[in-house]
């Protein structure tokens, strides 16, 4: 075996200093991430990447869509830990590396609706929620589970401005939450979760409307009452709990029969739930239809 010695070397056989400090951590994630399964709910052409990382509704950092990209840059998503409290067996606070470790990633390939009329289609790379709340055995009496973002001024324009009430806050009901379509993602397009889309951690509900899936979480909390989230305080009239699309029914300014996929020209037509009717549709039996706003 030859051993060459520094002198002997090209450059262009070194490995970068960048690439060498990060050897760790790339060794790291071969041993820890899973073999990624993937799960396709829809026929339709996947969003350009471009498009879903720099058209965004992220109000910590503006309420301008490219706002998070613009500003994102100062914002620090490692180390990373998420609270857990309220009405479970296993309270505490636990580091990023110990929620996603146990839970191998899968592809699910989601239609994603915004409330401006317009929609997605979107890979991301998640888990199923319900795997990991039951890790903190919530009790008998926890009806709902309520998120938390973080509020970091220092680092988000938008919370400096006070663009929303915050910290934001969003909710499911325990069923909603354990349904399996409900997942937790870690990444989307095959790379690691980027700052404009929730890094590190965010929540995707695909039947329900985009503000549901609260980004950058930091705490879960299991309540028995309905909590209030950050839209519904803001503007009770035109946002409520449930975030459901019911094209049948018009926004107080816009009607929802109709959406624009993000990227093309023409619309198409909206579908109840989003297309999830026939796996959602009987949580919901019973209920008024106009009130799963």
């Amino acid at each position: 075996m030859l051993i060459k010695q520094p002198d002997h070397i090209a450059s262009s056989e070194i490995t970068p200093k960048a690439t060498y400090m990060r050897r760790r951590e790339f060794l790291a994630a071969l041993v820890t991430l899973p073999t990624v399964s993937r799960m396709v709910t829809t026929s339709d052409a996947v969003t350009p990447k471009n498009a879903v990382t720099s058209y965004t509704n992220f109000y910590e950092f503006g309420s301008d869509k490219g706002d998070a990209s613009r500003y994102g840059g100062a914002f620090k998503p490692s180390p990373w830990t998420v609270t857990v409290d309220g009405l479970c067996g296993k309270p505490g606070t636990y580091a990023l590396e110990d929620i996603l470790k146990p839970h191998p990633l899968e592809e699910r390939v989601y239609r994603m609706r915004c409330v401006e009329g317009w929609s997605m289609v979107i890979p991301w790379d998640g888990f199923a929620l319900a795997n990991l709340l039951k890790r903190f055995q919530p009790s008998d009496k926890a009806r709902f589970v309520e998120f938390t973002s973080v509020e970091r001024a220092s680092e988000m324009p938008g919370v400096r401005r006070g663009v929303l009430p915050f910290p934001y806050r969003e909710g499911l009901r325990m069923d909603e939450a354990m349904h399996p379509l409900t997942i937790l993602a870690a990444g989307l397009y095959g790379e690691t979760l980027l700052t404009p889309n929730g890094a590190p951690l965010r929540l995707v509900v695909p039947w329900k409307y985009g503000f549901k899936g609260i980004k950058s979480i930091v705490r879960i909390h299991f309540v028995e009452k309905q909590p209030l989230n950050t839209w519904q305080d803001a503007n009770p009239f035109y946002y409520g709990f449930y975030a459901n699309v019911n094209p049948a029914v018009a926004t107080p300014s816009y009607s929802q029969a109709t959406e624009r996929r993000l990227g093309e020209i023409f619309k198409r037509e909206t579908l109840p739930f989003n297309g999830y009717a026939e796996q959602v549709a009987s949580m919901y039996a019973g209920m008024d239809p106009k009130k799963l706003f």
